[in-house]
């Protein structure tokens, strides 16, 4: 098959990933970046700043620099090393906030008009980005894009950057958010059960629903999912739809198109693949009135076969995952007929970080993004948080990663051209609420497949009225 343009350069990831060898990562070194020469200052610069091509916004020495990173998958060592790499080479004083509140330490801030510099806005309680743009809150990257790279000055950043970054970024037009982190999703298991039970890794949904009835004999779940947070359970009816029906029908979900979902056979027949895992009551007990991080551990200690996740999990579980575990990463099985092979995953850039639009100190904030989008940078993300990011041949040969993530690279080289992603959920993160209200109320078997059908069709519906959503399309 052909390339889609929808797997963010897989042979650049590849490429740099393959060589991911055992030794120790370097020192940090950065360039010298001291502001030369009284070229004019941009708006947005601090008092006393002066443009040069090392310092591209203006950023002043000796100011402060207002940090908030979610501290979830990826922990936040990693933002504590950035920052301090930024302090030594600005002179800046970096304050530091590691939540997994953002929306309740943040929206009173964005209302009040002082927001931070630069914000991970990450996790279960994010501000919507789609809102954020609606109310004029966040700063055009675009600038840093076509800055000077930190590693090659003669390139721009955005030449920098894995194939669709940029537009993974965009909102109504303009890109507003660095999506920094190259993600997979779709289940995991443990190698080291899967060894000792002689479960084979299933690639067809009846392969799946088999070991899953064989884990259920054995006293075990078949799946956990993250029941508090159906975004999880929607990794495998979204995945399921995109495989059966292949990019089309991924896309006509993201167009807001009236059969994305009802009257529509490939829609229906993922989310009754889905519901039958409900039926059969192959669910790990008690798993919907569980949080992800509760679940997940419950997995961790051998009580289901499988979950759904992104290729964080790894890195969120450290502390629960058994020394032995083997976490291993599995494409979501595939429906009789599908267009997608198995083998296809979604893959693409998450973990948005922003600058808002009235930072104190926004030319801090852009600085920060471009330092971010340096393989120095890369490479520290890869040592402390075990994830690749959205830089080419942005990671250090020397890091090593953990088995899940390693599988993931597999997978990913498995997959070649075959990979997709969704753009709904940050376009639309009404509809996508409504849409994972759905999921909840299936998985509790409140509602039958087609009463979740005509829902997630009125999410979209009402979705069309979005003023961005003629801004919003995918061809």
């Amino acid at each position: 098959m052909g390339s889609t343009g929808e797997g963010l350069g897989r042979r650049d990831l590849i490429k740099r990933s393959a060589a991911l060898g055992l030794i120790t990562v370097p020192t940090m070194s950065f360039l010298s970046a001291c502001a030369s020469g009284g070229e004019e200052k941009p708006k947005d610069a601090p008092s006393g700043a002066a443009i040069s091509k090392e310092n591209p916004f203006g950023v002043a020495k000796g100011s402060k620099l207002d940090v908030v990173v979610f501290k979830g998958g990826y922990g936040d060592e990693y933002a504590k090393a950035w920052e301090a790499a930024f302090d030594k080479k600005w002179g800046t004083t970096s304050s530091h906030l590691a939540t997994q509140e953002i929306t309740s330490k943040l929206q009173p801030r964005f209302n009040g008009g002082n927001p931070p510099d630069v914000v991970d806005d990450s996790g279960a309680q994010q501000i919507k980005l789609d809102v954020l743009v609606k109310g004029n809150q966040l700063a055009d990257l675009t600038p840093v894009l076509d800055a000077p790279s930190l590693d090659d000055p003669t390139k721009k950043v955005r030449d920098m950057l894995i194939a669709g970054t940029i537009e993974g970024g965009m909102q109504g037009g303009k890109f507003v958010s660095l999506n920094y982190v190259y993600t997979v999703w779709g289940l995991w298991y443990s190698g080291k059960l899967f060894k000792e039970k002689g479960w084979t890794p299933p690639k067809t949904w009846d392969e799946f629903l088999a070991v899953c009835t064989k884990a259920k004999d054995a006293g075990i779940g078949g799946l956990a999912h993250q029941g508090k947070y159906p975004y999880y359970i929607n990794v495998a009816i979204m995945d399921l739809i995109a495989k059966k029906g292949g990019l089309d029908a991924m896309k006509a979900i993201d167009n807001l198109e009236p059969n994305a979902f009802e009257n529509n056979p490939v829609a229906l027949e993922a989310v009754e693949a889905v519901y039958e895992i409900v039926e059969k009551n192959l669910l790990m007990p008690g798993t919907n009135g569980l949080t992800h991080t509760e679940s997940q551990t419950q997995w961790n200690q051998y009580k289901a076969a499988f979950i759904t996740s992104g290729s964080w999990l790894e890195n969120e579980q450290l502390k629960q995952t058994p020394d032995d575990f083997d976490m291993q990463f599995l494409p979501m099985p595939v429906l009789a007929g599908s267009k997608l092979p198995f083998e296809a995953i979604r893959a693409g850039a998450g973990e948005p970080f922003i600058v808002p639009e009235k930072a104190a100190n926004k030319a801090g904030g852009l600085e920060f993004i471009r330092s971010m989008l340096s393989r120095e940078w890369s490479t520290i993300f890869a040592k402390e948080a075990n994830s690749l990011t959205v830089v080419k041949d942005g990671v250090d040969p020397a890091v090593q990663l953990r088995p899940g993530t390693k599988s993931a690279v597999a997978a990913l080289k498995a997959a070649g051209d075959n990979t997709f992603n969704y753009r709904y959920p940050d376009w639309y993160s009404e509809m996508d609420t409504e849409i994972q209200n759905a999921s909840n109320e299936l998985m509790a078997k409140r509602i039958q497949p087609k009463e979740w059908i005509k829902r997630a069709q009125a999410a979209v519906n009402k979705a069309t009225q979005d003023p961005n959503a003629k801004n919003n399309k995918r061809s």
